[in-house]
């Protein structure tokens, strides 16, 4: 699709779902926050669909994600990418940092390392115990506290060394991890804005000391609340979120716009509602807020 008129050239947002359904209510505020903070301020949206992890991916979802975006107004300004066509970008990315002996081998099981989000000891740091081959690869991360703003939640800080330790970049399943594909994928288009839910608001800290180690802009972020179901879980695929009824677009978008805490706006049409939402989305979130 044709680049919107006027757009930024400093200004890049995306949105990157994950083919593993169509969008639900949850999916949908992220999509409307990026996609407004992007038109707001004169940028570029860009979609990339995040399918490199195969077990989860489901055939067709990708069409069926970009129909329904389509079908509720959001337009995007270049042709979509898909992760999974992008292999060559990733291994040359991992290229670099194996040169530079930034990333490591690692032959630790989960049942090693220690059950939920336990630090990496750094067993395998310093060299692979003896007759072990290595499962993963790691990234050595350097000590240190990563501060920055959250355009939505604030400042932030962690000492990623201290509580991830040496994450993963590439899978004992020798699939790329989220955590580096998202990285090189920003790095590679440009993104200056990611927008997206508070959930991936933990990964952040990481993913700005990869691209630094990679040479790489860290962007502006903005974490928005998550959709909660009954149960007080967040809202997905996995828990069996319902998908979008396109077939009304207004309600569709007048549900997410109150997620987001807007009041109701005076739209009688899908171009209506994003014209008067831009507006109100430039005035609460002005650029460099």
């Amino acid at each position: 699709m044709p680049p919107s008129s006027g757009a930024s050239q400093t200004y890049a947002g995306r949105f990157a779902p994950s083919p593993s359904g169509p969008l639900h209510a949850g999916s949908l505020v992220a999509a409307m926050a990026s996609y407004l903070d992007a038109r707001a301020h004169g940028g570029r949206w860009l979609l990339r669909i995040e399918d490199l992890d195969t077990p989860r991916t489901v055939a067709g979802a990708d069409r069926v994600i970009m129909r329904q975006l389509v079908s509720l107004g959001m337009r995007w300004d270049a042709d979509p990418v898909w992760q999974s066509q992008r292999h060559a970008l990733y291994e040359a990315a991992f290229g670099r940092l194996l040169a530079r002996q930034q990333v490591y081998g690692c032959a630790c099981t989960r049942r090693e390392i220690g059950p939920g989000e336990r630090p990496y000891p750094g067993t395998c740091r310093n060299g692979l115990p003896p007759g072990r081959r290595a499962r993963a690869w790691r990234l050595r991360v350097p000590p240190g506290t990563e501060r920055f703003e959250d355009r939505w939640q604030g400042p932030q800080e962690q000492d990623v060394a201290r509580d991830v330790g040496d994450f993963v970049l590439k899978r004992a399943d020798e699939l790329w991890a989220y955590q580096f594909a998202v990285v090189v994928d920003d790095g590679d288009q440009g993104i200056s804005d990611i927008v997206r839910g508070a959930d991936l608001l933990d990964s952040t800290a990481r993913q700005r000391v990869l691209a630094r180690q990679l040479g790489l802009a860290c962007p502006r972020v903005l974490h928005v609340p998550l959709v909660l179901d009954q149960r007080g879980r967040k809202l997905s695929k996995q828990n069996h979120a319902p998908a979008l009824d396109c077939a009304r677009p207004l309600e569709q978008l007048a549900a997410a716009w109150a997620r987001l805490g807007f009041d109701a706006l005076p739209a009688a049409s899908v171009p209506a509602f994003w014209a008067h939402a831009q507006q109100r989305w430039a005035a609460r979130f002005p650029m460099g807020k």
